[in-house]
């Protein structure tokens, strides 16, 4: 009886040894298939052409992956991404020394963010900027633009007074921001890529009025005026260099109390709850002919301006936006290449 016994054990083990052999095999090739498979995906979404943002045979949003839209450019953009992210790269001394080129691609997602991402938090490309997505309180953390002499040009053809305020589609609904948020909250819809700086093409200042590029800003004594002559400001740069890049976005300061203790407190609008930005930052790198970088750094209060503050009282250290952002700006040009940062000369 108990060689009988013994001989089933033996036997019950090996079939069980024989299945976990199985399973464990087969869980190794499922998941060296799904890697394969994604790999493969990810690289064939690369070569697929894709139509543009807005995509006239979609009505629902969550549909977007079905009809070929694409707002996030996919690999090639790896070539400009941002020390912010977590993917490393090692890179010679010659080329840590080195000043980004131009890029030679008609890319313009290449063109603009030339010197890196900020962040890669929910990007999205458009026509003539870039923008990455604050999903939690439905304003953008950053909104970059690439600027030149031509670019900024106004053309007869373009009508301001045809754009329209628009959800952002590309957008699930849960994270949306929509007009019915801003009515009657005393708040502009405030551009953060500026209508103005893309007056060359109907579509591309069309853009500029999706939702996602607005933030909540106080009208008469600032979206009207003090931020209106900063954005003029950076219009006026692009006489001085042929390159200027501009990143833009709020910030929410702490401030302390009358406890004594610091708190992070700001205003929401609306049943989706947009925030109110206590701040608004903008970073501009300019390119001379000679190919030398300036940069210019303002944080302005979201907050009556006493009219003609000249905007030099709102240059402010880049370091110090970094740091109340949580981004890196500009962090493929080593700061030792800037000649200049608010005017000042660096020394070397």
């Amino acid at each position: 009886m108990k060689d009988c016994l013994h001989s089933i054990s033996k036997k019950q083990s090996a079939i069980i040894l024989h299945r976990m052999a199985w399973k464990t095999s087969f869980q190794v090739t499922t998941l060296l298939g799904a890697s394969i498979g994604s790999w493969f995906v990810g690289y064939s979404f690369q070569k697929t052409p894709h139509k543009s943002h807005f995509c006239s045979s979609c009505d629902d949003a969550l549909d977007e992956s079905f009809c070929g839209r694409k707002h996030f450019p996919a690999l090639p953009i790896f070539g400009s991404v941002s020390a912010a992210s977590p993917i490393e790269k090692k890179l010679t001394s010659s080329e840590e020394n080195a000043v980004p080129h131009v890029p030679s691609t008609t890319n313009r997602v290449s063109q603009i963010m030339r010197f890196g991402f900020p962040g890669l938090e929910n990007v999205r490309s458009f026509d003539d900027y870039v923008l990455s997505y604050d999903r939690r309180n439905r304003v953008a953390y950053w909104v970059f633009e690439h600027l030149t002499k031509e670019s900024v040009a106004s053309n007869d053809a373009v009508d301001r007074a045809k754009c329209e305020f628009t959800e952002d589609s590309s957008l699930h609904p849960f994270f949306r921001s929509n007009n019915s948020d801003y009515k009657g909250s005393g708040f502009d819809r405030g551009h953060l890529a500026a209508a103005g700086n893309h007056r060359l093409n109907q579509r591309h200042v069309d853009q500029t009025f999706l939702l996602s590029n607005m933030a909540p800003q106080v009208g008469r004594g600032f979206n009207r005026d003090s931020w209106n002559t900063l954005e003029k400001h950076v219009r006026k740069l692009t006489k001085k260099y042929i390159n200027v890049y501009v990143c833009t976005g709020p910030l929410y300061l702490p401030r302390k109390e009358a406890d004594g203790k610091t708190y992070v407190k700001y205003q929401v609008i609306g049943a989706s709850n947009v925030a109110v930005p206590t701040h608004f930052f903008k970073v501009v790198v300019g390119e001379t002919d000679s190919k030398e970088l300036e940069m210019e750094a303002y944080v302005m209060p979201n907050q009556i301006i006493q009219d003609k503050t000249p905007i030099t009282v709102f240059q402010v250290p880049p370091e110090s936006i970094e740091r109340a952002a949580g981004l890196l700006f500009f962090d493929r040009i080593s700061r030792d290449k800037i000649k200049k940062i608010n005017g000042r000369e660096i020394k070397s």
